[in-house]
């Protein structure tokens, strides 16, 4: 049986914060708020993977209420989920994500991307697809107030 799912996040602009996006670090002015890395692409990805299973998001599975991962990288975040597929017997067919920002450029950055979420999740680097789009200057992402990741993910669930 297959399924699919859709996952979304978007997160505001921060001084002082690193910004990472599909667990690489991109030299940027600024990083993205969040209770973790704040890595909206793997949020959304793992988001995504979850709704494929009927699983509740990821703000369920880790609170940003929860000290303990406070600073928590997106990906140890993504591996999880596998781990919750894998469980369920689920496979990964495909990802497919969207970024959406005005600022950095992604494009140099996209095959490093592709390589970390595709090792995490234990898929082939084909199995991963990433884009990148601006909000042509409309709305808060198109004042560059921050940066938003939609994304489809594909499992088969054997029986």
């Amino acid at each position: 049986m297959y399924r699919s799912g859709i996952g979304y996040d978007t997160h505001r602009f921060a001084e002082g914060r690193k910004l990472v996006l599909g667990g690489v670090e991109i030299p940027h002015v600024r990083g993205l708020e969040g209770h973790s890395d704040a890595d909206v692409l793997t949020h959304a990805i793992a988001d995504a993977l979850l709704g494929a299973i009927g699983e509740r998001d990821i703000g369920h599975h880790f609170p940003n209420t929860e000290e303990a991962i406070r600073g928590i990288s997106s990906l140890a975040i993504l591996q999880t989920v596998g781990e919750i597929l894998a469980e369920k017997k689920c496979r990964i067919v495909n990802v497919d994500a969207t970024l959406i920002a005005e600022a950095p450029k992604i494009g140099p950055h996209l095959e490093a991307m592709r390589g970390k979420i595709s090792a995490v999740l234990g898929i082939d680097v084909l199995r991963v697809g990433i884009k990148a789009t601006t909000n042509e200057g409309m709305g808060a992402l198109g004042r560059g107030e921050g940066m938003a990741a939609l994304a489809v993910a594909s499992v088969e669930q054997s029986e």
